[in-house]
């Protein structure tokens, strides 16, 4: 199957697109905003985008809603963590906030959470959520994965690697983001199996 990816990130694109193999993801066209995330959880996130831009280009469409959830700070920033410094931050200071936040000698347990919706034109909806919870680093480093990945410390791992010092085959075995790719991918299967 063919999806739009309801997201401008190009980092989400090539990860999403590799997890979601053999279906083919193309990117948002060019110049086509996508809604402001309002919703309360990343499922009603997620739905908001796909709904959106299977309105708009006819397509099925594909849209992600994922963050990081720190258990000292109630589950904050969860869905605001891409603008969890401000509108039009960058990763940099988001994580920056979230490491001045939570105390490095205090709960530092952290996860990330995406859901992952499909929409098509007749209105048929799925979404898949997955979870991978690990601990807050206050050292970031790493040059891979984006976001918060470099202070991101897996409980599937051993040896101490962030999010950001793995492979991009490691990191789809664990995330949160391959986790709901591998359940969207179980649902497409059986959808199609029908």
């Amino acid at each position: 199957m063919r999806f739009v990816l309801a997201s401008g990130n190009a980092h989400k694109l090539r990860e999403l697109g590799a997890l979601l193999a053999p279906h083919e993801l193309v990117p948002l066209a060019d110049g086509l905003a996508l809604p402001p995330e309002v919703g309360d959880s990343f499922r009603a996130n997620a739905l908001a985008k796909a709904r959106y831009v299977t309105a708009q280009t006819g397509s099925a469409a594909v849209a992600d809603d994922s963050g990081i959830e720190a258990a000292a700070l109630r589950g904050a920033p969860g869905v605001r963590s891409a603008r969890y410094a401000g509108e039009g931050a960058t990763d940099k200071e988001n994580l920056g906030k979230l490491l001045r936040e939570v105390p490095s000698g205090g709960d530092t347990r952290v996860a990330y959470v995406c859901a992952l919706a499909i929409v098509w034109p007749d209105g048929t909806e799925m979404v898949a959520e997955g979870r991978c919870e690990g601990r807050l680093t206050h050292e970031p480093r790493g040059a891979g994965g984006f976001g918060y990945d470099p202070a991101f410390l897996p409980y599937d791992l051993s040896g101490g690697l962030t999010m950001a010092e793995i492979s991009a085959e490691e990191k789809s075995a664990i995330s949160h983001r391959g986790r709901a790719a591998r359940a969207l991918l179980g649902d497409l299967e059986r959808i199609e199996a029908a």
